[in-house]
């Protein structure tokens, strides 16, 4: 891996969305879902979170309507698409921390971005349950872009989008490899494990008082 010196402070702030602003949990719509079903739950969640069938979804492979014909098709789910909808994207709680934390970014006029390997189903509800969600400057979705991180073309997309690069941006995931690429870019990142040590990395690169 390439080695970057960082003489530049970041300009912008990235967040991954899931596990770092808003915690999730697949047990919940696996619970509903089955409910509706001839799938137990925990199988039912294991269809969603483990196979490569959500993976195409939110690659943008698949609409929301073949995304739920597949699942009914593998589950036997026999309401229709606005409950499974429901069941689906309502699995989010937000986490206060982290969102304070974002809004104090915001106070210093920083400008802030979601980059998250995501859904339209998810990102419909977020938006409408979650306020904090609209104070963002650009919002990188994997399904709109056409991949995933750690591919590298999501990664183009934040550069292209924030006309940003290497240590200008400082980049917030849960997930070691996608910060991994994002490193290899030069980028400051953060790999978060708990917002208290999160907050602490972001006072000490100087962009909160």
């Amino acid at each position: 891996m390439r080695k970057f010196n960082h003489p530049v402070k970041p300009t912008i702030v990235v967040f991954d969305l899931g596990k770092v602003l808003l915690d999730f949990d697949y047990s919940i719509a696996g619970r509903r879902i089955a409910a509706q079903s001839k799938m137990p739950a925990a199988a039912v969640q294991k269809f969603l979170d483990q196979t490569p069938l959500l993976h195409r979804y939110e690659t943008g492979l698949l609409t929301r309507q073949e995304f739920f014909e597949m699942v009914c098709a593998q589950t036997g789910f026999r309401g229709d698409i606005n409950e499974f909808s429901g069941h689906f994207a309502d699995i989010f709680t937000e986490m206060p921390e982290m969102t304070a934390l974002h809004a104090a970014i915001r106070r210093k006029g920083i400008p802030t971005y979601i980059f998250s390997n995501t859904n339209d189903l998810a990102v419909e509800h977020v938006r409408r349950a979650f306020p904090f969600f609209a104070n963002f400057d650009g919002y990188i979705l994997s399904h709109e872009v056409g991949a995933m991180k750690p591919a590298a073309k999501i990664y183009d997309a934040l550069e292209n989008m924030s006309s940003r690069r290497g240590a200008e941006i400082l980049y917030i995931d849960d997930r070691r490899e996608n910060i991994d690429a994002g490193a290899a870019r030069g980028w400051r990142t953060i790999l978060q494990i708990d917002p208290a040590r999160t907050r602490a990395e972001v006072e000490k690169l100087g962009l909160l008082d």
